[in-house]
């Protein structure tokens, strides 16, 4: 049995904010199947110790980075956990990254290091009786793990870095490296420097064993400056030790023959049975009740995931009698355009802001299209859910968005493969034309529903993405390797 580590800052059902708690989520009980142990590092937030089963104390720290700290081992939302429990760090209300008005806790370099430099110190033997072979540490807030194992006292200790998204890399001035439990000579371009300032993702993709994302286009993607963001030269560098693994989605809890958030559950048999789903919708999101197609966005609503695009698309959907429900919310001027467009036309277009798993779920069984318009995209996981959930994907070519979508173009249409609508660039033209041939081939009922099937019977599943990180982990402490990776 591989014993592994995972270091998250997030992980579903205990914290959530994006799809990297989805991932931390359903990696464990994939891994399972292939003779991988994996245990979760998360910190103890309020929602966290909320949820938490019968646990015991395993570790004791008078001075973690300046706090007092205790490490309690148990079992949670279905998972391994070892509970980093630091109020000074961790006991705040709301989001695990931000304050009540919105930015940035200015402490997030010692909450997430010290999480690292535990992660590190389990990786050694801390708690009696536990020693991984492997330290897996996701995104920036982990970013720091590997350089605590390359700059410390053990030469067998192995990490795996995955980037869920490059675009946010933990950086931060000089002045803190003092602070950061690493020896001077960690300060430089093999360790942690980055830019003059500290990198904790940086420092992650340097000084690990082995570094994944999170699809195959997007780990050829970060190999470019225009998807680097700054990075792509040290990615170029050891582009022998990078691999893209496509995410997969937890089956039981994304099921539309069982998933208790639906008004109606159904099944690849029982199409139908969605129509009350999209009713539920319409009324969810103030929509008159309508048989013309129901487009939804499930999104944070930024830049990155192109929502700017949709936003003048809008009339465009309307203009042809389609509806939109949009569930998210981000930057200030993008929400306030799709509240004016909401404002524009009262009952075609709706707006819920927050965060709603529930909804979430709803929107997947009753809309007919979901639309993800990003301009980048690590992986994506709405549009698995949508394919899972028979709601047809509308997507940009880019990404994890590529790899898991096929284009309804001609000769996929002839082929009986296609399982949703791609288009590129990411423009908003690229998008207009995008909606009009989605539109067409909705208009075509039988063949929209084929296209729906095959979605439904797309593998979606972590069972071929586990199988490849078991793989990778075997490789990393000498266990046979399949020598048919791909890089």
């Amino acid at each position: 049995m591989i014993e592994v580590l995972s270091v998250t800052s997030e992980i579903y059902p205990l914290i959530k904010t994006g799809g990297l708690a989805d991932v931390a989520g359903a990696l464990p009980a994939a891994l399972s199947k292939n003779g991988v142990s994996m245990r979760t590092l998360v910190p103890g937030y309020p929602a966290v110790k909320a949820k938490m089963g019968p646990s015991r104390e395993v570790y004791y720290f008078a001075d973690l980075f300046g706090v007092e700290a205790r490490l309690f081992a148990g079992r949670a939302g279905g998972l391994d956990i070892i509970m980093l429990d630091a109020p000074a760090l961790y006991d705040r209300p709301g989001n695990p990254y931000v304050g009540p008005e919105g930015w940035d806790w200015p402490d997030n370099w010692k909450r997430f290091a010290a999480l690292s430099w535990v992660a590190s110190e389990l990786g050694l033997g801390l708690v009696e009786g536990y020693r991984p072979h492997i330290i897996h540490a996701h995104d920036w807030q982990a970013g720091l793990v590997p350089a605590y194992v390359k700059y410390g006292p053990s030469s067998t200790l192995k990490t795996v870095m995955t980037v869920h998204n490059m675009a946010f890399q933990g950086t931060f001035g000089s002045d803190i490296f003092g602070q950061l439990r690493l020896p001077p000579h960690a300060f430089s371009l093999e360790g942690v420097e980055y830019y003059g300032g500290v990198g904790y993702l940086k420092s992650g993709v340097e000084c690990a064993d082995v570094v994944t994302t999170v699809s195959p286009t997007y780990a050829a993607e970060i190999r470019t400056p225009d998807f680097g963001m700054g990075l792509d030269g040290l990615l170029n560098n050891r582009s022998e030790t990078v691999f893209g693994v496509l995410n997969g989605i937890d089956m039981d809890a994304w099921n539309p023959s069982t998933d208790q958030s639906l008004r109606s559950t159904y099944s690849v048999n029982s199409l139908g049975s969605r129509n009350l789903n999209k009713a539920a919708v319409q009324e969810a999101f103030g929509l008159e009740p309508s048989n013309g197609p129901l487009f939804a966005v499930v999104s944070r609503l930024t830049w990155q995931k192109g929502i700017d695009l949709l936003a003048g698309c809008i009339e465009l959907l309307v203009s042809h009698g389609a509806q939109l429900a949009v569930l998210g919310s981000g930057e200030a001027e993008l929400e306030n355009a799709i509240r004016a467009a909401s404002v524009a036309h009262p009952g075609r277009v709706g707006l819920v802001t927050g965060y709603n798993e529930q909804l979430s779920h709803l929107l997947q069984g009753g809309a007919d299209v979901i639309v993800v318009p990003s301009r980048f995209e690590p992986c994506g996981l709405t549009q698995l859910y949508a394919l899972r959930y028979g709601c047809v994907p509308l997507v940009s070519r880019v990404g994890g968005l590529n790899d898991t979508v096929i284009d309804a173009n001609v000769a996929a249409l002839q082929a009986e493969v296609a399982t949703g609508v791609q288009f590129a660039p990411p423009s908003q033209d690229g998008l207009a034309n995008a909606i009009r041939r989605t539109l067409a081939l909705y208009a075509d009922e039988k063949s929209w529903k084929k296209m729906q099937r095959r979605g439904m019977k797309s593998d979606v599943s972590w069972e071929t993405s586990a199988a490849r990180y078991a793989q990778l982990y075997a490789s990393l402490i000498g266990l046979k390797l399949d020598d048919d990776q791909d890089h």
